[in-house]
């Protein structure tokens, strides 16, 4: 590839200067507007950083599912998944962490910078039980940075936007997807079939 952007001064230099509210929207602890918004969203997506690379999670559960504990923190609980906790893995190696905030219906997004731990205190894991049942741990969020995204990239994704919904069937299932890859050892057809029962069952 040629014509590269290899020093932060010719990276400046294509970019102009940077608006005054993109600098002024940025604080280092979670305003009454941002806890707000925090409190609206039902989706955040992690990311996290270890020696095997860069990780993005994706969390979600009902609004509010990401606690505001104070200004200097959050509580996010880890929900069943995969087990293969490439974040949590990664968070024990190195606390740095980015969250992005999504909520339905709104163009801005809410980004968060910190630093992170995770603990399996047991009243503060039951405080997160839905169900009767609790998350094997809790992510502590310590913020560092938090500010809002504009919203151009919801706006020209038109995510929001159910007209541009795509069919699930237009697409390769979970099953496909992992029957390809493994030669058909896991997957296929009756994977599909069991999946939506099997995910409504271990939501929790």
């Amino acid at each position: 590839m040629s014509h590269l952007i290899t020093t932060i001064a010719d990276l400046e230099s294509l970019y102009g200067e940077v608006n005054k509210g993109s600098l002024l929207k940025e604080t280092d602890r979670i305003v009454p507007e941002y806890r707000a918004l925090i409190e609206a969203s039902p989706f955040l997506a992690l990311a996290t950083r270890g020696p095997e690379g860069l990780d993005c999670s994706p969390r979600g559960d009902g609004p509010g599912f990401v606690r505001v504990q104070d200004e200097k923190t959050l509580l996010l609980p880890d929900r069943r998944g995969n087990n293969r906790i490439d974040s949590l893995k990664n968070i024990v190696r190195d606390p740095g962490v980015a969250l992005l905030f999504l909520i339905p219906g709104i163009g801005e997004t809410l980004r968060v910078n910190g630093r992170a731990a995770i603990s399996v205190e047991p009243s503060l894991l039951e405080s997160f039980s839905v169900d009767g049942k609790a998350p094997r741990s809790v992510i502590a969020i310590t913020v560092e940075a938090v500010f809002f995204q504009c919203a151009r990239a919801i706006l020209r994704s038109e995510l929001w936007n159910p007209q541009k919904h795509v069919a699930r069937g237009s697409l390769p299932s979970a099953g496909r997807i992992l029957a390809a890859l493994s030669d058909n050892e896991v997957g296929g057809d009756a994977y599909d079939k069991e999946l939506p029962g099997r995910q409504r069952t271990s939501l929790y």
